[in-house]
């Protein structure tokens, strides 16, 4: 369907890759995978269209329709949310404008043997087939039970988009791209604003309903839910495997082994070959053979082995400072913004050593509750912190808040006290930015990806009792997140993380908090037993209604 061939991306002198070539089948469920900078978001540009490669081309069919999910997108103010989504069918409006003024202008001719009437008969007879062969019929149902798949109410739907945040409004354009029925699907990154029922929903559509599908995540257990081929990017080259993440996972790892063994056999075969070269140099006898032993190691093809990525992010919390026996006690406590109720009537204990998951749909005031036990805003009801509680808070727009003229280094060196001083070095390299020139960059040329994990460095160099993470993961790749939840299940604090990444969440919690409908309930649960018990009322409650 779609042909990529010898593509090359070079800039400044440095290859990112070459000669990159492979297809996109009908139906392919395509995972991009690779170290951060390999190359994905590029290569996913150049399949959008909207950046070109050095060398080499991207072809597809006329009529293919390629859709594109960028990171980071600004959604036009002015309309409102359903009338933004609509848009999703605007070039179809334009088409039957097209129709009718192309039929206007056939009624006004006489000329019925020319050339240009019988082209212009032939134009509107394709344009009419179409436009005729999409069912426009549903359109309205098909933009509302998208809208509501991706966690919007019906009372949005009139609202204007310059009420949402962000991540709303990526959730607009994504419903408008879903609503297109394109026949290739480009994502960066789709579940970074989305909660954990929107990810269901989005797993379940693109299973069941969307045509290829290309798909850069660091959400291990979306991308094996919803793929059946990766493509790895790494080293400047790729490796198609068409298996799923985890599968994908072992069979590299097989990959890797067999290179390196024939890359230690190769160098045991040079330094022979070196070895009879030095002792026969000078004899005359041996002339022809240490001459074509020269030839030999001159044409020889040297064997890569693929790079590991090695630059490990070894986590490890200070020891925290004893907090009292229940570092949060809530009594009756609410929140609300003029009429609008957040939640209510929330009475809960987190005792010294929880680990809890705040989940829930976006907006039903998670963030707002975090906020409450931070005192950044007052609210209903009793909230007591315990005694000596010391709180670390990592908040969603954590990373936005460093100062950007600030470098790295400099970043670090306001906020490390007393020994960790002598340690700043170290702590950079495990954080990634090792080397003198990452750690002299400036904050404001670093990704999400840095920005997150320097914005995360800060919050490790100050002991505290009672960690309270909002959304850590976003933008964080599959290895970084690793790590960090190792250190996370080491950590002797009590923690609060709010997130929608159920494989991060999977053995990390065993409370969780979900947030709906005004409400705040207990489930005394790990994750996945939460979302089964949640799935089985969800069934209860549409019998019921049935």
């Amino acid at each position: 369907m779609v042909s990529i061939d010898g593509l090359a991306v070079e800039f400044s002198g440095t290859t990112l890759f070459s000669d990159v070539s492979f297809q996109i089948n009908e139906k392919d469920r395509i995972a991009l995978m690779g170290k951060n900078g390999a190359g994905k978001s590029t290569l996913l540009k150049i399949l959008a269209g909207v950046r070109q490669p050095t060398r080499g081309k991207v072809t597809a069919p006329k009529d293919c329709v390629i859709a594109y999910l960028p990171q980071h997108l600004m959604t036009e103010d002015g309309r409102t949310v359903y009338d933004e989504t609509a848009q999703a069918f605007a070039h179809l409006h334009e088409m039957e404008q097209e129709i009718e003024r192309l039929n206007l202008l056939l009624a006004q001719r006489t000329d019925y043997e020319s050339e240009e009437y019988m082209q212009l008969i032939e134009k509107v007879s394709d344009m009419s087939e179409k436009f005729y062969a999409i069912d426009l019929t549903h359109f309205e149902e098909d933009i509302e039970k998208t809208l509501l798949g991706l966690g919007f109410e019906r009372s949005d739907f009139q609202r204007p988009t310059s009420d949402f945040s962000g991540g709303w409004r990526m959730r607009i354009e994504l419903a408008k791209l879903l609503l297109k029925n394109p026949d290739v699907l480009l994502l960066d990154e789709p579940t970074n604003h989305l909660d954990i029922e929107s990810i269901g929903w989005l797993e379940d559509f693109l299973t069941n309903c969307a045509k290829a599908v290309v798909v850069i995540s660091h959400d291990r257990k979306f991308v094996d839910n919803i793929t059946t081929r990766t493509i790895e990017v790494t080293m400047g080259r790729i490796y198609d495997y068409k298996v799923n993440y985890s599968q994908y996972l072992v069979l590299r790892r097989e990959r890797r082994e067999q290179q390196q063994k024939q890359y230690d056999e190769q160098q045991k075969m040079i330094q022979e070959t070196r070895d009879f070269i030095e002792r026969f140099k000078g004899t005359y006898s041996k002339t022809l053979q240490v001459q074509s032993r020269v030839r030999m190691l001159e044409k020889l093809q040297l064997v890569e082995v693929d790079e590991e990525d090695t630059s490990a992010l070894r986590l490890k919390f200070p020891p925290s400072p004893r907090s009292g026996s229940y570092p949060v006690s809530m009594d009756n406590v609410g929140k609300s913004y003029g009429p609008h109720v957040v939640f209510q009537h929330a009475s809960l204990t987190i005792e010294r050593g929880d680990k809890v998951a705040f989940v829930g749909r976006n907006g039903e005031g998670k963030s707002t509750l975090v906020k409450c036990i931070m005192g950044e805003i007052p609210h209903d009801g009793t909230l007591t912190l315990g005694h000596n509680v010391q709180i670390g808070y990592f908040a969603q727009n954590q990373a936005s808040l460093l100062d950007e003229n600030l470098t790295v280094f400099q970043t670090i060196d306001e906020v490390a006290k007393g020994e960790i001083r002598n340690k700043i070095r170290d702590l950079l390299g495990a954080f990634m930015f090792g080397s003198p020139e990452a750690s002299m960059k400036k904050v404001k040329v670093l990704s999400g990806g840095e920005r997150t994990r320097l914005a995360l460095m800060r919050l490790l160099l100050e002991p505290v009792n009672l960690l309270i993470l909002d959304e850590p993961t976003n933008h964080l790749d599959l290895k970084t997140k690793d790590i960090l939840k190792q250190a996370l299940m080491d950590y002797d604090g009590t923690l609060i993380v709010v997130s929608h990444d159920r494989d991060f969440l999977d053995g990390l919690v065993t409370k969780v908090y979900e947030f709906g409908h005004q409400k705040v309930r207990e489930h005394l649960c790990g994750v996945y037993e939460f979302l089964e018990t949640r799935r089985l009322e969800n069934l209860q409650e549409l019998e019921r209604k049935g």
